[in-house]
């Protein structure tokens, strides 16, 4: 099959979450089964894009409500990611260094998936099946389906993922203009709570609907800020595939980004080794449980809390443990975690910012890695951590309670909670300690966690087998 991935993200080219990392594997995997895989992202003038050789693909123009804009594809020469990598340009609009956060957010991807729909049109074939990732991309499936222009596509499967339910794109009546001319009996479709949706027109008019988790489809069906109904009506054509991890990215008997790599084998030296480099770097006692959190310092993932987690588990279990913090986001909280650091220097420490090389140490060189989110659609941190046998401490929602077993229950290797809130933290971080005291349980759930299969082999073949449905 010929399989186009639309996304506004995608790893190496541009990444700031799971998004990326999904969009980068999942069409490498499947071009290894013998399927023709494709992705086209926005061309972000990110440092990827000037290290790459490029051919300019096709070149043509669109319009957006009264403005007639020129667009150009490129392709990435080399095809060294396993699948061809398409760049979709558009002068003004997306030929920045930052993929979201601007005030023209909505004509920017507007814009994007317009010229995407009008490049697929001018194929001398059809592709099989066009697949969108979140809500950046979910007008494509309306636009086929009722676009006056693009309705010789309307038969093209179109399959969308959500990666993230909370954003869903809004936008007002006033900017209907810019979709293509369509039937406007058909407005329903981009409705939703009486706004332009489209997320939720993109979960309407899409043949099939997936999500990254089992348990985040059950979620989304009594929490999907404001979907509920949506996805209860729709459920019929909801499926819940469980992401994988690029195993060659994330293996640190190979990993570029470590310098002392291990096994399952050698793990105890390997990941000693590891830990020592960061504890020195930062300034943390190397003996003691080293506890981290890696992500977005958001609301989320909970980041709000962690200040206060770490304080009062240092004021319950003393200079027990080690804590390190890698992210970025909100700037109240960031502070906040810069100020700690001068408070409680020796015991915890923190880096904000955005670091690739430093996460990937941290995954092999921590002892535990805290996962308190609220919202979890499937996580990909908790599976890194469990190839690089860290323990992962996860709040039992989403893809975490997929994914991560309880070491309190048969063959369990993970420490799960059931709140996002300071008590639940701190008791699990005891857990941790007495855990980690014992060597003989502790390296045992370290070399459990190491052979799990998490690659993407299992779930490409269930996307694989949705789309053959379809």
């Amino acid at each position: 099959m010929e399989i186009l991935h639309v996304s506004a993200e995608c790893y190496p080219m541009a990444k700031t979450g799971g998004l990326g990392d999904v969009v980068g594997a999942l069409p490498k995997y499947q071009s290894r089964l013998g399927h023709y895989a494709k992705v086209v992202l926005p061309m972000y003038r990110t440092k990827y894009l000037y290290q790459k050789e490029w051919v300019v693909d096709y070149k043509g123009y669109a319009r957006m409500g009264d403005w007639t804009f020129e667009y150009t594809i490129i392709k990435e020469k080399s095809v060294e990611l396993g699948f061809d990598l398409y760049l979709v340009d558009i002068n003004g609009l997306l030929d920045r260094e930052k993929i979201y956060g601007y005030d023209d957010d909505t004509e920017r991807f507007t814009a994007f998936q317009i010229a995407v729909v009008d490049w697929v049109s001018r194929w001398e074939h059809r592709p099989d099946v066009v697949h969108c990732h979140d809500h950046h991309t979910a007008l494509i499936p309306f636009m086929f389906q009722y676009c006056y222009s693009y309705q010789h596509l309307r038969m093209v499967r179109t399959i969308l993922t959500i990666h993230n339910a909370q954003y869903q794109g809004w936008m007002g009546w006033d900017k209907s203009v810019y979709i293509p001319a369509y039937d406007t009996w058909k407005s329903g479709m981009l409705e939703w709570n009486g706004t332009i949706n489209p997320l939720a027109s993109g979960i309407k008019c899409a043949w099939k609907v997936t999500t990254v988790s089992y348990s985040y489809l059950d979620e989304l069906r009594q929490e999907s800020n404001g979907l509920e109904s949506l996805f209860e009506y729709e459920r019929g054509k909801c499926v819940g595939i469980l992401n994988g991890i690029d195993a060659d990215v994330w293996d640190p008997a190979t990993d570029s980004y470590l310098k002392a790599h291990y096994t399952v084998d050698t793990i105890s030296e390997g990941k000693q080794k590891n830990k020592t480099i960061i504890c020195q770097q930062f300034g943390l006692d190397v003996k003691k449980p080293l506890i981290v959190f890696i992500g977005r310092l958001v609301g989320e993932k909970a980041a709000d809390i962690i200040p206060d987690a770490i304080k009062s588990a240092i004021y319950h279990h003393g200079d027990g443990a080690n804590y390190m913090v890698l992210g970025s986001g909100d700037p109240f909280l960031e502070e906040e975690l810069r100020r700690m650091a001068v408070n409680f220097k020796g015991v915890y420490n923190s880096y904000i910012g955005y670091d690739e090389a430093l996460s990937h140490l941290m995954y092999a060189g921590a002892d535990f890695l805290l996962m308190p989110s609220r919202v979890e659609p499937c996580g990909l941190n908790q599976m890194y951590s469990m190839r690089y046998g860290t323990v992962p401490m996860v709040r039992s929602t989403g893809g975490l309670k997929d994914t991560v077993v309880d070491m309190g229950d048969i063959d369990g290797y993970g420490i799960r909670f059931n709140h996002a809130s300071v008590d639940d933290i701190v008791y699990s971080i005891g857990r941790a300690i007495r855990v980690y005291q014992d060597k003989t349980h502790f390296n045992w759930m370290r070399k459990h966690m190491m052979g799990i299969d998490l690659s993407w082999e299992n779930s490409v073949q269930q996307y694989i087998s949705l789309y053959e449905s379809l």
